[in-house]
């Protein structure tokens, strides 16, 4: 069995024996990995608490030929969130993030510039060198596009995703199942499409775009209904609603 090392976000981890459990990390090298940590429920495991929910670490482990589990051999800490401890807001947004990775993605299918968006996303939230945010909707929005273009179901947001026709932002709708924005006649042949205001059409446009749009000032009205949105958009490709969406603000 091969060893291999890799930076990994901790993202579940459930018992498994009286002394061992099993972890899902979320790794830049490897994607998503499903992992055995033998010992790792002891007191004086050897991975100490380097596998606590939302702690980045370096891991060692031994991948396996079959469908059994990876087998974790070391784990190290080195970084947490601290803020995640007293903002409650912004730890509900960490776990969605956390459910998002864990849900959305296969395993062993690496995407090192969602890795990378997920830590910038974490330490925005809950880091200490970075300022947080008031409203940690749009954050998470940015990580949701991220994510979305990363799998290859980023929303159309430049033209009609029904005919293909160019839009005009003043009689426009999103649809989850139609995959974007839809125009004023295509936006009836869809059932679940719903009003998209000219500036949450804006905003999510901004999003797609490299730096920091979500921290742009913007109404409460259009930080919540990007938020309804995305939500919509996320739940219709998972086929359910994520757990913790319901606890997300905008």
């Amino acid at each position: 069995m091969p060893s291999e090392k890799a930076t990994a976000l901790v993202l579940r981890t459930t018992d498994w024996s009286e002394s061992s459990r099993i972890a899902t990390l979320w790794t830049r090298e490897f994607g998503k990995v499903r992992v055995l940590a033998k010992g790792g429920r002891r007191l004086k495991s050897a991975f100490e608490n380097a596998l606590d929910l939302l702690t980045v670490c370096r891991i060692v482990f031994l991948r396996k030929s079959s469908d059994s589990l990876d087998l974790l051999t070391e784990a190290q800490v080195i970084q947490r969130f601290p803020r995640l401890r007293t903002d409650l807001a912004a730890l509900y947004a960490a776990y969605y993030i956390a459910e998002l990775l864990d849900q959305g993605t296969r395993d062993y299918d690496p995407h090192p510039l969602l890795f990378d968006e997920t830590l910038d996303a974490l330490q925005t939230l809950g880091g200490t060198d970075k300022p947080g945010v008031a409203a940690p909707g749009l954050r998470v929005a940015r990580f949701e596009i991220v994510l979305l273009r990363e799998l290859g179901y980023s929303p159309v947001l430049d033209h009609c995703a029904g005919c293909g026709g160019s839009i005009v932002g003043t009689e426009l709708a999103f649809s989850a199942a139609g995959h974007g924005v839809l125009c004023r006649r295509c936006r009836s042949s869809q059932r679940d499409s719903r009003l998209l205001s000219p500036s949450t059409w804006q905003m999510l446009r901004e999003l797609t775009a490299p730096g920091d749009a979500w921290r742009r000032c913007c109404s409460a009205q259009t930080r919540a209904e990007v938020r309804q949105l995305l939500g919509q958009y996320v739940t219709y490709l998972l086929g359910r609603r994520p757990r913790l969406l319901s606890y997300l603000g905008s």
